[in-house]
């Protein structure tokens, strides 16, 4: 596998994205943020990784808003 240091999800997998995201916004924020029926109905990471990971475009969302919620976190942050 080729190194991808600029890529800012390189070495995270969708499931720390997936628990990140809740932790940060929690499953009713995220909803919000990103409108698909896996984070409004009976969420769970579970499910929400099982439909991300047959959906492209969703998942597609999911990376971006991480990216743009955490990439640029100071350091010191966590």
């Amino acid at each position: 596998m080729n190194e991808q240091p600029n890529n800012p999800l390189h070495g995270i997998t969708l499931e720390q994205v997936v628990t990140k995201l809740v932790e940060h916004y929690g499953w009713d924020g995220l909803s919000q943020k990103i409108d698909i029926n896996c984070f409004k109905t009976d969420p769970s990471i579970k499910s929400s990784l099982k439909f991300l990971r047959q959906t492209q475009w969703a998942r597609v969302k999911v990376e971006a808003l991480y990216v743009a919620t955490f990439a640029k976190a100071s350091p010191w942050r966590k």
